[in-house]
């Protein structure tokens, strides 16, 4: 209505105006006179002056139709559809999904101080109420009671360092259940380490023998009593129990009174008794030391760390060409990364055709270096954290571990805080250097390992045993979706998403339940609780600090969620029941 007033008022005043040009006109006309040269310019002026007001009117009138045609569209004009409002909606969302990508690629950017895990990074509120127990029970036989004087058991390890480290301790309890005397066992100079060492260049033999000299009886050579004798060789399935060694490998020894077991790692059943699943703890955390030169070394590289900073993280990153050719993973490297990682396959004949993108939906892939430094800043850990990686050859170098390194600029390795001088007695042997980077990896505050190997299972397990060390291991399966998805998400979700999908991968007590995992990773039967821990449950329960279910059926009932990624050797196969059995070839 104010319009159309408006456009009235408007056509009123032009009327006028109209009008009152007229009769100026008229009055001029009456005094019509000869124009003298004087009036030249005037008559001039007054022409001009009569264009510039047409033009005007002319202007006025235009605007006054187009306004009035303005309020008539309006008035006229349907109210808008649905259809026009879809339409409309949809354009918008559009624009707005645009704009909301924008701001993903700007929110996704990782802050220096890490997210907030909720909880002492360093260390487990619940590790003071667990402790390493491994004595025998005072029904368990000793050594002395029970070992036939004509019986030896030789033992051929498989593998690295700590895939060896496996057999030794397993050797041990065979001994124990064939009633035999152990000879020191020969380790692995022929598999992919190709590391010529002997077991007292490695361990502290005197002490293996001394300290387990109640259970079983160990002697460094085999008699010779006056020639060379011929020991027969054997090969038993693996996760053979007490019984499977009784039926197949005792009667051979009677007669024989020695054989020899070949290619032995985790040839021996998870689960055994609970006298022999102390007698592996007993073997594993107190007999099995290093020499004297491995341990001063590997104290000198811990001091290192220490005088960087108070509190070290330890990765076991376990990116090498090997293993990723081995999992049978692809990283994104195009046709150059599939036919250099297929050339290492073939060393394997055995192996399957592999379906990368399964493998890594299932979580059996290692994570990227990027992958690892994202997940440690989500759970907390600032730029600076002080790093020490343990890792042989990263496949592509440099340019690997860029982003890490860009996260964590504290980057340190054996190679970088010790000098060539000093590591030259243990670089030639990989087993030596191995064990260093073992040592590191058991002192550092927190473990992080990439892959469910040798190392990372015996570490874990070692780490439980004694006190609960927080031990970090990615939950794959979960987090691969999340490392997918991360340009569309912000950091904070994503950040929080990995704080909820490692719950119950961190190391604490009672993550997995009891008999779950390899007995080496989970050695529930020598762990024991203090009598404060249920007034401790009871109190928190009172303080509201309860485990939720949700956590509770994901951390005790879910176990852990990383691969078997184990390894073959590429020179023997064993037939079982008429079939070829791989042998495993686990990484260190």
């Amino acid at each position: 209505m104010k319009l159309l007033l408006r456009c009235c008022l408007m056509l009123k005043n032009l009327k006028r105006f109209t009008f009152s040009l007229k009769m100026k006109k008229k009055k001029r006309e009456r005094n019509i006179r000869l124009p003298d040269s004087n009036d030249l310019f005037v008559g001039l002026d007054g022409i001009l002056w009569r264009k510039r007001h047409r033009v005007f009117s002319f202007i006025s009138a235009v605007s006054c139709c187009l306004l009035l045609l303005l309020f008539a569209f309006s008035v006229l004009t349907p109210p808008p559809t649905a259809t026009d409002h879809f339409l409309f909606h949809h354009i918008s969302a559009v624009r707005k999904t645009q704009a909301v990508e924008s701001i993903f690629d700007k929110a996704f950017e990782v802050p220096a101080s890490g997210g907030n895990l909720g909880r002492d990074l360093w260390s487990s509120s619940q590790s003071k109420f667990y402790y390493g127990c491994s004595k025998a029970s005072k029904t368990f036989p000793s050594a002395d009671r029970k070992t036939h004087p004509n019986r030896y058991l030789m033992i051929a390890t498989s593998g690295g360092l700590n895939q060896q480290r496996t057999g030794i301790i397993d050797a041990v309890v065979v001994a124990y259940i064939l009633n035999a005397t152990l000879v020191v066992p020969k380790l692995d100079k022929q598999s992919y380490w190709k590391d010529t060492s002997d077991f007292a260049e490695i361990f502290n033999v005197d002490l293996f023998i001394s300290s387990l000299e109640r259970d079983v009886e160990i002697i460094k050579e085999l008699p010779r009593n006056g020639g060379e004798a011929w020991v027969p060789h054997m090969r038993v399935p693996r996760k053979c129990n007490s019984e499977c060694y009784q039926t197949r490998v005792l009667p051979v020894l009677s007669i024989k009174h020695v054989v020899e077991l070949t290619k032995f790692d985790y040839r021996l059943s998870n689960r055994l008794e609970t006298d022999l699943q102390k007698l592996r703890c007993r073997v594993n955390y107190h007999a099995l030391r290093f020499t004297d030169p491995i341990l001063e070394m590997g104290k000198i590289l811990v001091e290192r760390m220490r005088m960087k900073a108070k509190h070290f993280v330890a990765l076991h990153l376990r990116f090498e060409p090997d293993m990723l050719a081995f999992s049978g993973c692809y990283y994104g490297g195009g046709e150059e990364e599939r036919e250099e990682l297929g050339a290492i396959r073939k060393r394997w004949e055995t192996l399957p055709v592999s379906n990368p993108e399964k493998v890594r939906r299932h979580g059996r892939c290692p994570l990227t270096p990027e992958e690892i430094g994202l997940m440690l800043r989500a759970l907390g850990f600032g730029s600076d954290v002080h790093i020490y990686v343990a890792s042989g050859e990263v496949y592509g170098g440099e340019k690997t571990l860029a982003p890490l390194k860009a996260l964590f600029p504290n980057f340190h390795s054996k190679e970088t805080i010790a000098t060539k001088e000093e590591l030259a007695p243990f670089s030639a042997f990989s087993a030596r250097m191995a064990a260093l980077d073992y040592i590191v990896c058991d002192e550092s505050d927190v473990f992080v390992t990439n892959n469910n190997g040798n190392m990372a299972r015996i570490l874990a397990g070692r780490r439980r045993y004694f006190g609960h060390k927080p031990t970090i291991r990615p939950n794959a399966k979960k987090l691969y979706k999340l490392f997918s998805d991360r340009n569309n998400t912000t950091w904070d979700e994503f950040a929080s998403k990995v704080r909820t999908y490692q719950i119950g991968f961190m190391g604490e007590p009672k993550e997995v339940k009891p008999g779950r995992g390899e007995f080496h990773e989970n050695p529930d039967s020598c762990i024991c609780e203090t009598k404060d821990l249920k007034s401790s449950q009871d109190q928190d329960r009172n303080n509201g600090v309860e485990v939720s279910d949700e956590q509770e059926q994901q951390s005790l009932e879910q176990g852990p969620d990383w691969t078997d990624t184990d390894y073959l050797d590429n020179n023997v196969v064993l037939t079982k029941r008429g079939q070829p059995e791989e042998e495993e070839f686990f990484s260190d």
